[in-house]
């Protein structure tokens, strides 16, 4: 009797040990976040900013965080969430700068820290196939004017470039006025080839001869960026699309991607904030 029930004992005892262990099995918690995204690039478009990253290749990924800031290392706000290695920032005024981050999060809810790329978008404004006649015939409608998205008279004080035909040699040409800048960056296959304006190469004669499939990057008199590539030219009239930056002195007229910095920078060190 008193055997049988020591056995019962032990087994009972056993049997509470493997519960035991099965509890702990089934409450063990991850608490170790994936890896940071890298590889954070922007584009810049009418109205609005794509962002795209490299995926993060943890087995527990389930999906990422896009934050935002007006400061690099200041604090950054969250604007989404997806499952994707992309992201669109919408409804964006032109001109206003902002800076963004990605974080990669787990399905126990564990997540990175911000990338660590210095990466900034600004939404600017666009145009396509519009249309200015030539200055020797058409001289009201010989300019365009980025900064209203209009065409204007050739020697409007808004005009930041006219066109022109050299009769005498058959040419046609994209004039800036005495105070702006003009460059012919060469041939490309739509006007989102060229990524930011150049910062030497400008013409000494405040031109450049109109080519077709060419992009022209324009720094106007009052320190704005825009950029026009030629998609036809008939007789007196040339058809261009066209971006322009709103914000004084910037450069970027696609995409920005700063080299990545170390995890010693202030912003791995910030805690995204709501």
């Amino acid at each position: 009797m008193k055997q049988t029930l020591f056995l019962s004992l032990i087994i009972a005892g056993l049997l509470f040990l493997q519960g035991c262990n099965e509890n702990k099995t089934l409450t063990a918690f991850d608490n170790t976040p994936p890896a940071v995204p890298r590889g954070v690039l922007t584009d810049n478009n009418d109205g609005s900013v794509n962002i795209s990253w490299q995926s993060v290749r943890d087995n527990d990924l389930s999906g990422y965080n896009v934050y935002y800031s007006e400061r690099y290392d200041g604090k950054y706000s969250l604007i989404g969430s997806t499952a994707k290695t992309y992201f669109t920032d919408r409804n964006l005024a032109y001109g206003k700068k902002y800076y963004y981050a990605v974080t990669s999060y787990d399905f126990d809810g564990n997540e990175s820290e911000l990338s660590y790329e210095s990466v900034y978008g600004i939404s600017r404004p666009e145009g396509f196939n519009e249309s200015i006649s030539d200055f020797h015939f058409f001289p009201k409608s010989a300019g365009y004017d980025f900064s209203t998205y209009s065409v204007v008279s050739y020697n409007s004080d808004l005009s930041d470039v006219y066109f022109d035909v050299d009769a005498s040699v058959n040419k046609p040409y994209l004039v800036v006025s005495t105070d702006s800048d003009i460059q012919d960056v060469g041939i490309t296959n739509d006007i989102y080839d060229i990524t930011a304006a150049p910062i030497s190469g400008w013409s000494t004669t405040k031109d450049a001869v109109a080519i077709v499939g060419h992009t022209y990057v324009i720094w106007t008199w009052d320190n704005h960026f825009a950029k026009m590539r030629v998609k036809s030219i008939v007789g007196s009239r040339i058809v261009f699309d066209w971006t322009y930056q709103t914000l004084t002195g910037e450069e970027a007229l696609k995409n920005l991607k700063s080299p990545g910095v170390s995890k010693s920078s202030p912003r791995a060190k910030i805690r995204a904030m709501l």
